[in-house]
């Protein structure tokens, strides 16, 4: 079986890392990070798993981003310092994890979707 496929929408390179080193510790995932929603679409067409996204990036919120993940049915989850209740309602159903997070919150999030791919 092909390894996870992570894709991270973060423009810190700091909480990036961090968020790369927690979800290679829950799996054997290949991870993507990218600086801004431009970087994340040309990113996109290699394939993924899962996303996690910051709402806030180099080159504006990644709303619009997000939906297209939603149209693809590819699952993804907002990590951002954002106000959850600012989502557009469309993407209010997305998992929203608040900066500072807290590490068992993305540790469940990620085995949760690596998971669920291993068993449909």
């Amino acid at each position: 079986m092909a390894p996870f496929r992570v894709l991270i929408l973060e423009d810190d390179a700091i909480l990036a890392l961090d968020l790369a080193t927690i979800v290679c510790c829950w799996t054997d995932a290949d991870v993507t990070s990218c600086r801004s929603v431009a970087q994340a679409r040309r990113a996109l067409s290699g394939g993924f798993d899962f996303a996690l996204l910051d709402v806030d990036v180099q080159d504006g919120k990644s709303y619009e981003f997000a939906r297209s993940l939603k149209d693809r049915s590819l699952p993804f989850a907002f990590v951002s310092g954002s106000d959850a209740d600012d989502a557009p309602d469309e993407l209010r159903d997305a998992a929203f994890i608040s900066k500072p997070y807290d590490q068992r919150a993305i540790e469940r999030l990620v085995a949760a979707n690596a998971g669920a791919r291993r068993h449909p």
